[in-house]
């Protein structure tokens, strides 16, 4: 019994951890790289885009697995693009409602989300394959693995560009800003860095370079 116990924790830690650091969606998968780019300028789009794919994340991976053995194989793509579409338009709909401001900010890029390869990912290569007890500690560690990247970026970028964080002024009218860092070309340097900095930590190379 305290073997079965102690196996069920093993799989769910390893199951989290893969999701924040040695899978994570973003650094080591190389996925949601648009969305990585685009809308890091600022902290407060990170953190609502980090939001809204973790909850579609969620609500599409535990969806899938609940209903996983009555998917035909031929439909598979069709059903998870659908469940997936009908979660973005809720999100679609609660910021338009609630946080207009933030919906303008983010523009064309919650819609997107549809096309997020890490939402169609996780259906395709975890939660169709596995239980919801599972599927759920999958799907919210890669929503905050992918998140808390977000957030890393522009929390850089942010305070650099702009000297503010949280749109809160951090650094003194004096300091030259980086304009780099407001536009794409910044956000690829910082990702670069984290990418490095977080596969030297977790020992995750490509077998090419390494070879």
């Amino acid at each position: 019994m305290k073997k079965l116990i102690r196996m069920r924790y093993t799989k769910w830690f390893n199951v989290s951890r893969d999701g924040l650091s040695r899978n994570n969606p973003i650094v080591i998968g190389v996925l949601g790289i648009c969305s990585a780019l685009a809308i890091t300028n600022r902290v407060d789009n990170a953190l609502a885009m980090g939001a809204a794919v973790t909850f579609v994340i969620m609500g599409s991976s535990l969806i899938v697995s609940l209903i996983r053995s009555f998917i035909p194989t031929r439909v598979r793509m069709i059903t998870y693009m659908v469940i997936i579409a009908g979660l973005v338009i809720i999100v679609q709909f609660f910021l338009q409602a609630y946080f207009p401001q933030l919906y303008r900010s983010l523009g064309a890029y919650v819609g997107l989300i549809i096309t997020n390869c890490i939402v169609m990912g996780r259906a395709e290569a975890f939660a169709v394959k596995n239980p919801v007890k599972y599927t759920f500690f999958d799907s919210l560690a890669n929503g905050i693995g992918y998140t808390y990247i977000l957030v890393l970026i522009a929390a850089v970028r942010e305070v650099l560009a702009f000297g503010t964080l949280l749109n809160y002024q951090v650094l003194p009218d004096s300091f030259p800003t980086w304009q780099v860092m407001a536009i794409a070309p910044g956000g690829f340097f910082v990702l670069g860095i984290l990418i490095w900095i977080i596969r030297d930590l977790t020992k995750n190379y490509d077998e090419e370079a390494t070879a």
